[in-house]
Order: structure tokens, then sequence, then C-alpha cells
């Protein structure tokens, strides 16, 4: 019995130590917690969410935006790139590209294998990339970004691509050239604050001149349009490019304001340069075409405020209002221009993704490191006395166009062995909406 008890009241002991233990490891998972959520900004994170719901926006809207410059016969197989992209490109980020995008670095290039299949990746900060959020709400965001720079390209092979060579050439377009220049830029890389010292704030190079310049590539590669530049080719439907230009101006607060990645006067004054760089061009935009053409058309004015939010992209969170008037106005005037020249050079940029973008990118770019102010955020640039700020500039935007380019170009080679790049002459002349998707837009 004298056994008996003092096993008893051993094991009682034993019991009543782990549960002291276990309360112990539990008061210190609960501090731990509430550390993490007590790092958590509310409004810093709403505002994230926000603004990746309105960034998403945006894509449906590109595509509102093209297909109506595209020809009726094609307007649901212009819809469908930017629509499905939606799909894919999400999937791909979850899997891989997020992590090569802002995983550990790895000799500057790409980020390493940290959040494959999103690892690691949930309700807590990251205090590596931004700490008052949590981690999940920045991927997604980041999500967005990835997946309108890939729909961008659409605009320099509209109208003759197969859609299941662009489906493979997307998933490699955005697995080996976005996220490595993601990295570069904002994921740790060479580029960044941490290399070079390039100023990007919302993608000048990641996005526009990156997806610019490979639409450059495309139009090259795949050739124009059968009758391209003999036969006229107008936009068939202008009431849904302005109406998808009008949900661009608006996704692009979040595009731009949604960078500072918190809800404060960043914020604010990358909304208010954005706003205001939109407007000049569309003004000047404008102005060009009825200095050239006698006339100002809905067209230009859609192209111009579309011009001045990409050239304001990179400067949003180093420009104060009055630089991105001058930013904006000159891009206005700058891709007009630009647009105007592919007939010139003979490339059929469909939609002028290169002389929007690629142009209104790289100028963005420059004006950033003209026009840069510590005073608002950053450094500052050429004429506020920091003329070294231009080199960064320059030679970000010289790796992007090559990288992005040299890739795109090989890629596009790949696929066109493999799958095939272009639809037959038949089916282009019937159109990609029936021979692509065995529907029409319209059944009238």
């Amino acid at each position: 019995m004298r056994t008996t008890w003092n096993l008893s009241t051993h094991s009682r002991r034993v019991a009543a130590a782990l549960a002291a233990g276990g309360s112990l490891l539990l008061a210190a998972s609960a501090r731990a917690q509430d550390a993490a959520e007590s790092a958590i900004d509310t409004g810093d994170t709403a505002w994230i969410l926000i603004s990746s719901a309105v960034v998403l926006l945006m894509t449906p809207a590109l595509a509102l935006f093209y297909g109506g410059m595209a020809r009726g016969k094609n307007v649901l197989g212009t819809i469908m790139h930017s629509f499905f992209l939606m799909g894919l490109v999400s999937v791909q980020w979850a899997l891989i590209g997020y992590t090569m995008a802002f995983g550990s670095d790895v000799g500057g290039f790409v980020g390493g294998l940290d959040f494959l299949f999103l690892a690691g990746v949930g309700g807590d900060p990251n205090p590596d990339l931004v700490g008052t959020i949590p981690h999940s709400a920045f991927m997604v965001f980041q999500m967005m970004f990835a997946i309108i720079t890939t729909a961008l390209i659409s605009g320099g092979f509209a109208e003759r691509m197969r859609f299941s060579a662009f489906v493979v050439f997307s998933t490699l377009w955005v697995t080996l050239v976005y996220a490595p220049v993601c990295h570069w830029v904002w994921g740790g890389g060479w580029m960044g604050p941490n290399g070079l010292g390039a100023l990007d704030f919302a993608g000048g190079t990641v996005v526009h001149i990156n997806s610019g310049v490979a639409a450059l590539a495309a139009a090259i590669v795949i050739g124009p349009r059968l009758g391209y530049p003999k036969e006229a080719m107008p936009p068939h439907n202008l009431t849904l490019t302005v109406l998808g230009a009008g949900l661009l101006w608006f996704g692009w607060f979040g595009f731009n304001a949604g960078s500072a990645l918190a809800s404060n006067g960043a914020a604010a004054n990358a909304f208010a340069a954005t706003h205001l760089a939109a407007a000049t061009a569309t003004v000047t935009w404008c102005l060009a075409e009825y200095t050239s053409r006698g006339k100002a058309s809905a067209l230009g004015a859609a192209s111009g405020a579309v011009a001045g939010l990409v050239a304001i992209t990179p400067a949003a969170g180093f420009v104060g209002p009055m630089s991105a008037i001058v930013i904006g106005g000159v891009a206005g005037v700058l891709c007009y221009w630009a647009v105007s020249l592919k007939r010139t050079f003979g490339y059929d940029d469909s939609l002028d993704a290169f002389g929007v973008h690629g142009i209104g990118g790289t100028w963005g770019a420059l004006a950033t490191g003209i026009f840069a102010s510590a005073a608002v955020g950053g450094t500052d640039g050429l004429i506020y006395g920091n003329a070294a700020q231009m080199w960064p500039q320059i030679a970000s935007i010289l790796a992007t166009a090559i990288y992005s380019f040299v890739l795109t170009f090989v890629i596009l080679k790949v696929v066109d062995a493999t799958v095939g790049l272009r639809v037959s002459d038949q089916d282009e002349i019937t159109g990609l909406d029936l021979s692509q998707h065995g529907e029409v837009g319209y059944n009238l």
C-alpha cells in the first residue's frame, strides 16, 4: 500500500508539473501571438486589402480597354487574354512566382525557395518585407501586379496569337521574366535600395518597361496582322475602351497609392500625384492630336490618361504635385509621338502597348531621377542637386529593357517551335473569337 501511495503521489506531482509547464507554454504562445497581432496595423491592413481588390479590377478594365480597340471579330479573344490571366497567374504566383520574387536573395538575381507553395506566408507580418500588415496581404497585393503586367503584353500581339501559345508563353514569361525583375527592384535584388539604388515606387521598370518591351518583341516575332498597314483596322467599340480607361484610372489609385504599403502621408501624396499626372496627360495628348490632325478624339483622351498613369507610376511616392503635372504633360505628347512611329518602323503593335507602356515607363523612370525630392520621400533627384541619381535610373531602364526583350524573344521562339505561335491565315480572317473560342462577342 505504501508503494502504491508513493507511486500515486509521484504521478500527481508529475501531472501537476506537466500542467504547470503546459500553462507556461500556452501563456508564452499567447504572448507571442499578441505581440504579432500588435505589430499589425489594422488601418494599413485594410488599405492594402482594398488596394489589392482595386488593382485586380484593373485587369478586367484592361480587357475592356484592349477589347474595344480590337476589331469586332476578335473582341472576346482579346478580352480572354486579360481575364484568363487572373486565374493562370494567380496559381503560378502561389506555387512559385512569389518565392522567386520575394524569397531570400540569391545572387541579387532571384528569390530563393523560402515561400515555395506559400510556405510560411500567413497572417503574421514579415518584418523583412513590411512589418505592419499580414504577410499574406503583401503577397496578394503583389500578385495583382504580376497579373496585370503579364496581361499588358497582349496588346502587342492581339488578333493573331493562338490561345494555346498564349497560355504557354504567359506562364513562362511571368516565371522567367517578371519574377526576377520584380526581385531585382522590390525583393532585395541588385537594382533596388540595397544595390544600385534605382527608384521605382510602383513599377516603372518592373511593370511598364518590362511589359512594353516584351510587347515590342512579340510584335516583331509574330509579325503584322494580315493586311497591315494597308488595310484600315479601326477600334470596333470605343465606348468599351473609354470605360476601360476610366476603370484603369480608378484602379491606379490602388496601384500607386497602395504601393506605400501603409495608410499614411506617402499614400496620400502618391494618390494626388497619380491623378494629376493622368489628368494632365489627357489634356496634352488631345492637344498634340488636335495640332496634328485638327481633331481631339475619345481614343486619344483615353490613351493620354493611361500614358500619364504609366509615367507617374515609378515617381508617385517621390515627387510633389507640380512635378507630377510636368511628368504627365510630357508623357501625353511623348507617347502620342511614339504611337505614331510604329508605321514608320513597320512593326504592328496592335494596341500600342510599347508606345504607351514601354515609352511612358521609360520617361517615368527618367523623370523620377529628375524630379525626386527627399522632402517627399526617397532621395533628391537632378533638379534638387543630385545628378548622380540619374545613373541608377538609366542603368535600370537599360537592364530591364535588354533582359525583357532577349528573354521574351527566346521564349517566343521556343513556343513557336513547340506549340506554334500564330493562327492560320483562315483563322485570322475568320477572327479569334470563333477560331479559338467557338463564340462571338455580338450575336445581333
